[in-house]
């Protein structure tokens, strides 16, 4: 084989390395398999794939997954390759590996190749949409008080540059059906509405909604729909195809566990040449959904993980990983639901929540909370306090185990009775 046929190949073969589940102390320690079911043990060797801070308990799974040694492993291995080739990758295969890794979030969320890219977080993926979105003055978009920040302000940004209408909901945390959901959206929609936004998962709360029936909705009114499913890839099911939504924007650094700084971005294939670029790319067929796409010159190796995450997530299963993340919000949430001073901000529905819920209550503010399940009971989570959510957020994860959930629910039910 020719020098420049090795390395090429070589570029190539960093995609298709297996994953091994070895531990980052020492590659040659030989560990046990995975155990077949649905078994605490499986569990258990899940949590031995985690290297894990003594300190506390993490509870805050939600801003970033840490990831698990066996995809670390194949990380580090990626930082190498590409250090070695230097330009070379950079010049040669990173295109043709970050269009493999694309394909291979395509496939886990069921859409066209055509129609997703990877991109650096939700807020890049979103924000190219709502920035790119072909305005006119006095049209209309559609939000909740309960999104992330940074699509909300960009949208203002937008009603500032070309002179848009901002509309906004609020959204009950505990809603009696999904009608009273759609119907929350449908009262906002006028003729000149052109976009909505909205959660998959609201990350405050952990409440799904019913975005198939929202989509229906709006669509039936000419109106189009953009998702924020930051907290969605790699924790639930998600089923583009079926929820027939026009955009939507991922974290793959959540829960699909790869590294920090990876998104990704779908957009229906008929609505990709009117969305202006962020960045200018060389891509010139508005057709492409590469045109869409130029990050310019980034950790490349953070791509090539991608593959590796969702390697190891098709390993646990989609299925079994979610409905192990529902129990285990479930484990501690129905223990509190009853409790004096005990206020959970996360519909009681199994088909409303998965992993992530929220608890406040009555006698402490979020802030303290979250100080002192940290400081008193080694408890790590975040304090959300705004509209209508008065808690913290708790986000277990696929390592976290019931002991730690009981070291949980016994501080806050101790935290409960303080006056």
């Amino acid at each position: 084989m020719k020098k420049r046929q090795f390395l090429r190949y070589m570029g190539n073969a960093a995609m298709a390395a297996p994953l091994l589940p070895f531990t980052l102390e020492n590659s040659s320690k030989t560990v046990a398999p995975y155990p077949d079911g649905d078994s605490e043990a499986f569990w258990e060797r899940i949590r031995e794939d985690y290297r894990l801070k003594p300190d506390y308990i993490n509870l805050e799974s939600g801003y970033y997954n840490i990831i698990p040694t066996p995809i670390l492993n194949k990380y580090m291995e990626h930082v190498a390759h590409v250090n070695y080739e230097g330009s070379y990758y950079m010049r040669t295969v990173q295109w043709d590996n970050k269009k493999k890794a694309a394909a291979r979030v395509a496939a886990l969320v069921n859409c066209s190749e055509k129609e997703l890219v990877i991109t650096r977080n939700t807020t890049e993926s979103l924000d190219t949409i709502i920035g790119g979105y072909p305005w006119e003055k006095g049209d209309e978009a559609v939000f909740a008080v309960q999104d992330y920040g940074a699509m909300q302000v960009h949208f203002h940004q937008m009603e500032e540059r070309y002179g848009i209408v901002c509309k906004k909901v609020s959204l009950p945390n505990h809603p009696e059906s999904d009608e009273e959901i759609v119907s929350l959206y449908e009262s906002q929609i006028t003729p000149k509405t052109k976009l909505l936004m909205v959660c998959h998962m609201v990350n405050v709360t952990g409440q799904i909604l019913p975005i198939r029936k929202i989509c229906d909705m709006a669509h039936s009114h000419g109106v189009e729909v953009m998702v924020d499913g930051a907290h969605c890839v790699g924790h639930i099911k998600v089923d583009l195809a079926e929820l027939d939504c026009d955009y939507y924007g991922s974290s793959l650094h959540k829960w699909l566990c790869a590294p920090l700084g990876a998104g990704m971005l779908y957009v229906a294939e008929k609505h990709i040449p009117k969305i202006w670029p962020l960045l200018a790319e060389h891509e010139k067929d508005k057709t492409k959904i590469r045109r869409l796409n130029h990050t310019g010159t980034h950790p490349v190796h953070t791509d090539l993980t991608i593959t590796d995450s969702v390697d190891y997530l098709e390993m646990i299963g989609m299925e079994r990983k979610e409905n192990r993340m529902r129990y285990l919000q479930r484990y501690w949430s129905d223990q509190l639901r009853n409790v004096e001073n005990v206020v959970i901000n996360t519909p009681i529905e199994p088909h409303r929540s998965c992993g992530i819920a929220n608890v406040g209550l009555t006698n402490m503010k979020p802030s303290e909370m979250a100080k002192t399940l940290l400081d008193e009971f080694n408890v790590w989570t975040v304090a959300i306090d705004f509209e209508n959510v008065h808690g913290c957020r708790i986000t277990p994860n696929v390592f976290t185990t019931t002991e730690e959930l009981d070291q949980f629910v016994g501080a806050i039910k101790t935290m409960a009775k303080r006056a």
